[in-house]
């Protein structure tokens, strides 16, 4: 231990536990307590938890006894600092996943760290298992912001199991009704995760009734997003000032639809294979619209590089390495690529998908005075491509005869 947070601890019992009201972190709420230490408990909001939500888990930690409950919003600062980034690099982990979780994650541990801090804790908990990607999440961010601060999880440490959570929280006079509802649900402002027996399985899908939007609307409607430099600005004809207000009015639109349902199949951060159900109507539409109309304002070169690095990038915010440099550098290209993907694009909404109709921009390289692909030509003659051609083959050409005399 360094002599700084030896120093931190001497005397300072105050520890701060990300808590959701789920029994994990109930259970460290007791557990913790009884060991001692002053337990403030933290829930941040990164726009997947109502107000009413929010009033619920507070008046649970109060029956807890917790010393203090703090909520934190940190909707705006996610938006701004990451899913932006996401929107402009079309992140889709192994082509499917938006990153639903594994991104609010990275910005909930952040937020704790700095709030752990400014109270002066000496401890920071969660309450994660030793089976997921969190654990690694939170622990990266918690030792490379907050150093000073000790680490502690006592689910993981212990090894314990639900029933055994469940008769220690009754054993302290918490007799709250525990039973594990069937699907596990993780609503967030860039998508909704489900879990269920169907996702620990190969070979199973999950049925209708396990994802928490249900089919409402099956009157096909088309909606035009107005984008500013990569960023959603205008749904129809109503402007927002704030790209979240323009992603939660999108998913209100498309989630009667049950548009953006799938089930992600991907490698863990320790090492084993992972199956996830989710739900991210609008995730996947602003994605699939803002890659087309890239596809339209951006050179073939711009495309190809900003696709390798966005990919790097949706990995290592995966990974939980949001802290690394490099995410800054990566950033930085992706942010100028934006300079032209200025325009609206149609979207068809039907019964459990979408079709992406057509762009309007005034960067749209189709609408150059050139030529037509296909079509015609104004800037070069035949003689011109003749030329061209010849001189393209040359490589080749020295290659396949080296090839020819050796046969």
């Amino acid at each position: 231990m360094s002599i700084e947070k030896a120093e931190n601890q001497a005397n300072n019992k105050k520890l701060v536990l990300a808590f959701s009201g789920g029994l994990d972190t109930s259970f460290c709420v007791k557990y913790l307590s009884e060991q001692g230490y002053d337990v403030h408990s933290v829930i941040v909001n990164t726009g997947g938890f109502s107000e009413e939500e929010l009033q619920e888990i507070a008046k649970k930690a109060e029956m807890l006894q917790v010393k203090q409950h703090t909520s934190l919003d940190e909707t705006d600062n996610f938006y701004r600092k990451c899913l932006r980034f996401l929107i402009y690099g079309n992140v889709l982990r192994n082509n499917t996943y938006p990153l639903s979780v594994s991104a609010e994650r990275v910005f909930q541990a952040i937020a704790i760290a700095e709030h752990a801090q400014s109270i002066g804790a000496a401890y920071i908990a969660h309450g994660s298992t030793g089976a997921g990607n969190d654990q690694v999440r939170f622990d990266l961010i918690f030792s490379i912001l907050a150093p000073e601060i000790s680490i502690i999880t006592p689910i993981r440490d212990q090894r314990l199991s639900r029933q055994e959570e469940v008769a220690y929280l009754q054993s302290k006079g918490v007799d709250v009704n525990w039973e594990k509802a069937k699907y596990s649900i993780n609503k967030g402002l860039w998508g909704t995760s489900v879990g269920g027996q169907e996702t620990l399985t190969s070979n199973q899908s999950l049925p209708e009734e396990a994802y928490p939007s249900q089919l409402k609307e099956k009157t096909p409607r088309s909606v035009k997003l107005k984008f500013e430099e990569g960023e959603l600005k205008g749904i129809d004809y109503q402007e927002f000032s704030n790209p979240v207000e323009a992603i939660l009015k999108l998913q209100e639109l498309a989630s009667p639809y049950a548009i953006g349902r799938d089930i992600h199949v991907g490698d863990t951060i320790i090492g084993i294979k992972g199956r996830v159900g989710f739900e991210a109507a609008a995730p996947l539409i602003i994605i699939k619209a803002h890659h087309l109309l890239e596809k339209h304002t951006l050179a073939k070169w711009q495309q190809y590089w900003k696709e390798q690095l966005a990919n790097w990038y949706g990995m290592m915010l995966h990974e939980g390495q949001y802290l690394d440099p490099v995410m800054r550098d990566m950033e930085a290209f992706m942010e100028h690529s934006q300079e032209r993907v200025t325009g609206t694009v149609e979207v068809k909404l039907l019964p459990y998908r979408f079709e992406l109709v057509g762009i309007e921009s005034e960067y749209d390289l189709m609408a150059s005075k050139f030529g037509q692909y296909g079509e015609m030509n104004l800037a070069w003659t035949g003689e011109d491509v003749k030329g061209f051609t010849k001189i393209l083959s040359n490589q080749n050409k020295i290659y396949h005869a080296y090839k020819h005399e050796e046969n």
